[in-house]
């Protein structure tokens, strides 16, 4: 049996790694500050976490010394962060603080109390000005947003722990992910949850430019799948966690429809300006948010190579785009139906 800390254990890709790794009779550690995480994330048939997460943030130096002092981990899943981009973009000094800082003081006490291997969570978005497709891990050309520029910083320094320590450390980053216990509710949602709680609400989904903006999807059981068996890895590596295929989101959106049997809701698509329209603040003088940079975020192009994830460690995706869209559908609505039953109530 291993020791296992997982940061960002309450959120939708964190809180399903930890049942996994429950259900592997490990001995796992849940943190997590709920500034995004969710309760719900953590009940799971047979299984209710809530009642045993650390509810504490990664920034309390304090706690977290004790935390690993106390507990002599063996693997740490360092998956908290702030990843909304309109999020990171209106308040970067957060963002840096949790992305980059936070991400520091896990490397550090890693260090510092014999951690055997640390498993990073990052983003296809760090490809966001890439050109070549599909992108290779060893081919980066620097980021312009700030979620993605605090993510590849942390990567950085990731290297220089590895370097200076030799520490394993696997980075992961991940394709656009979507499943079960994505977080349908908050200001700015992933794509999939955004058009299943607005189909369900008999709304019509609004999104930007012509929805033919093509995306490389990943279900989040395979992405776990992958994260546990990168676990054998001895040294530094870099691992993208995707399909290689694209698809776009004017096709994403047709089969949620067709699994919501609410074809008939009509989509509604918006200027690219208006992308971030809940966040006004970035558009306002003297400094406007770039048009550019916003035009660029919302038609860019993204896929991933697989390859070096299938030749070093026998992983390939297994779930169809339709099967992970069902199940994605029922769960949300089931969550859907509690959240709206409970308010009616």
């Amino acid at each position: 049996m291993s020791k296992i800390l997982i940061t960002g254990a309450a959120g939708f890709i964190g809180s399903q790694l930890a049942y996994r790794l429950f259900l592997e009779g490990e001995e796992v550690t849940l943190l997590d500050n709920f500034s995004y995480g969710r309760d719900d994330n953590l009940v799971f048939e047979g299984h209710d976490f809530s009642q045993e997460i650390c509810r504490e943030d990664i920034r309390n130096l304090e706690y977290m010394e004790e935390l690993f002092s106390k507990n002599k981990f063996d693997t740490v899943y360092h998956f908290a962060g702030i990843t909304p981009l309109p999020d990171c973009q209106n308040n970067p000094v957060e963002a840096t603080e949790v992305n980059i800082v936070g991400t520091t003081i896990i490397l550090n006490l890693s260090r510092k109390y014999g951690v055997k291997r640390i498993i990073f969570a990052s983003t296809s978005a760090v490809y966001e000005n890439n050109t070549d497709f599909p992108s290779v891990e060893d081919v980066v050309e620097k980021p312009s947003l700030i979620y993605p520029s605090t993510k590849y910083a942390a990567e950085q320094l990731c290297k220089a722990f590895y370097d200076a320590y030799h520490i394993p450390i696997v980075i992961l980053r991940f394709a656009n992910v979507y499943g079960p216990h994505a977080d349908c509710l908050r200001t700015q949602p992933p794509v999939m949850a955004y058009i299943i709680r607005e189909l369900y609400k008999g709304n019509s989904p609004i999104l930007h430019s012509d929805g033919n903006q093509k995306r490389d999807f990943v279900y989040v059981d395979d992405l776990i799948d992958l994260a546990l068996l990168v676990r054998k890895n001895k040294s530094f590596d870099t691992v993208n966690v995707s399909t290689g295929k694209v698809v776009s989101i004017k096709e994403i959106t047709a089969l949620i429809a067709e699994a919501m049997g609410k074809e008939k809701i009509k989509t509604k698509y918006m200027k690219v300006s208006h992308f971030w329209n809940n966040y006004p603040e970035l558009y306002s003088k003297p400094y406007p948010i770039s048009t550019e940079l916003l035009e660029h975020e919302v038609l860019k192009y993204t896929c991933l190579s697989n390859e070096h994830a299938y030749n070093n460690y026998g992983w390939q995706p297994k779930t169809s785009l339709k099967e992970g869209i069902d199940k994605t559908v029922k769960y949300t609505c089931e969550i859907l139906d509690k959240i709206i039953g409970d308010n009616n109530g």
